[in-house]
């Protein structure tokens, strides 16, 4: 699903605080980076959100 920007998905290298995972997200999907971060806290309530978020960094490629 690409973001109405039409930018591919990757981890962000300037709203990064661990990984780069939401602060990516959110620029591909043009929100806040904090707006990713507290949707990330919140879906860490319903799944393993760790799991996912290693995941996320093993799969989503850094911005060049």
């Amino acid at each position: 699903m690409p973001a109405p920007s039409g930018k591919p998905l990757r981890r962000s290298k300037r709203h990064r605080i661990v990984g780069g995972v939401c602060g990516g997200f959110a620029e591909w999907r043009g929100i806040r980076p904090t707006t990713a971060r507290i949707l990330f806290l919140v879906c860490t309530l319903a799944i393993p959100g760790i799991f996912v978020y290693l995941v996320l960094w093993a799969i989503i490629p850094q911005e060049s």
